[in-house]
């Protein structure tokens, strides 16, 4: 097994085992969103509660590169940004960011049955969200993101009274687009939530190819829209993550397995 990039103790055996396969599954999101180009060096989060543990969320080390994510480095922290447990980082001594935790506390807390919260900043998801007309329905794709949710942008989220407004905003949406800013997206499930994410950032990349052809764009029918939005929702079909989670992770285990530390 490839070592750690940092000298962690593995935290396995201080965490019950449903953490730890959260722990696991968390560091591959983080991982995948490297391998996919979705990182941006230390900045944005992915946040999943803590199976057993109300109240208590795993989220990244801020200093550390997705790339570099390993399921003992993530930290442990509660609603209020208190942190419970994390590894030994030496001198590093990596804490966590209060942007993210303003996000990720708000939904986890309000939305408990959902559990991993994701955010972004790909060039793709800044620029569609500097767009006045949003995303889009031109592909099958973006079909799905129909009713997707928009959040005004207030500035850094640093302070917690913008968290009734984003969620106000999220409502019982999985995916929405921070205005001006970057994208959001939830799920029930950590591979839900990173489906999620891979097919919105897939539309936004689609959008702006599209757009740039500087050609008429051509538009589909409502009937057509709201026909093609119905077969992608819960009732329709399977969860979101269930089929590819697996077989990404057999991807990351191929590529580095160092995840799993």
């Amino acid at each position: 097994m490839t070592p750690p990039l940092l000298p962690l103790q593995s935290l396995r055996n201080h965490c019950t085992p449903a953490e730890w396969q959260t722990r696991i599954d968390l560091a591959a999101c983080y991982r995948l969103l490297a391998l996919y180009g979705m990182d941006d060096m230390g900045a944005n989060h992915v946040s999943a509660s803590v199976p057993g543990e109300e109240g208590a969320l795993l989220i990244n080390a801020y200093g550390m590169m997705y790339e570099e994510i390993t399921a003992s480095s993530l930290i442990k922290i509660d609603f209020d940004g208190n942190v419970l447990q994390k590894g030994d980082f030496g001198e590093l001594d990596y804490g966590i960011n209060r942007a993210g935790y303003v996000i990720h506390s708000a939904v986890h807390r309000s939305r408990p049955d959902l559990k991993c919260v994701i955010h972004t900043h790909t060039w793709p998801g800044m620029a569609v969200s500097s767009l006045q007309c949003g995303l889009l329905p031109l592909n099958q794709t973006a079909m799905r993101f129909l009713r997707i949710a928009y959040h005004d942008y207030q500035g850094v989220v640093l302070d917690t009274a913008e968290q009734a407004s984003l969620l106000a905003d999220l409502g019982d949406s999985e995916a929405m687009i921070l205005r001006n800013h970057g994208l959001l997206t939830v799920g029930t499930t950590i591979g839900g939530a990173f489906n999620w994410m891979h097919r919105l950032e897939l539309a936004c990349k689609a959008q702006l190819a599209a757009m740039a052809c500087g050609t008429p764009l051509n538009p589909v029918s409502d009937a057509v829209l709201e026909a093609t939005w119905n077969n992608y929702q819960p009732n329709t079909r399977r969860p979101y993550g269930v089929m590819e989670w697996p077989a990404l992770l057999r991807k990351l285990d191929r590529l580095d397995p160092g995840f799993r530390h």
